[in-house]
């Protein structure tokens, strides 16, 4: 099953990684590829506690105020990279790619081969894809679709990110 997180609003990777928590206390094998991302959050702190998951970054630093370099777009190829081999390993349950829809929107990844990765998951793979901006393709080839909308945030009143809360 293909499930994707997208929209503008907050939450998209929390929700990823609150189904990554259910399934592991139900046991299954998680694996968690984080696009475009590359520093330490908290929740990559807690998931470590956790043997049955397994998170890899393929971002470097954050680039979001300015435009990606080569690192960037080598990084978000051996994510891709990896994520096919996990996919094809069979060995987890659930694999979440998270970000990847951002690294599409950025060019840093094809289209035609994160649409070959969907072609080619076992049905019984959960696979989830966040990230703002999914593509209408993805969309099309998801078996579920989330929207987060951004209906009102304190950022727009000047609260900078929270440690615990957004990191």
């Amino acid at each position: 099953m293909i499930q994707v997180y997208t929209g503008k609003g907050k939450g998209k990777t929390t929700a990823a990684l609150g189904l990554a928590l259910r399934a592991a206390g139900a046991g299954l094998k998680i694996y968690i590829a984080q696009f475009v991302k590359g520093r330490s959050y908290s929740e990559l702190r807690a998931l470590k506690k956790f043997k049955n998951i397994k998170v890899e970054q393929f971002g470097t630093t954050c680039f979001i105020r300015k435009a990606p370099d080569i690192k960037d777009i080598l990084g978000a190829q051996a994510g891709l990279n990896q994520a096919k081999k996990i996919i094809a390993g069979k060995k987890y349950n659930v694999i979440i790619l998270d970000e990847i829809n951002i690294a599409l929107e950025l060019k840093l990844l094809k289209l035609a081969e994160v649409l070959d990765i969907l072609k080619h998951t076992p049905l019984a793979t959960e696979l989830i894809l966040t990230g703002r901006s999914a593509h209408p393709q993805i969309i099309k080839m998801a078996d579920l679709v989330s929207e987060v909308k951004d209906i009102k945030h304190y950022y727009n009143k000047g609260i900078r990110a929270r440690r615990g809360i957004e990191f």
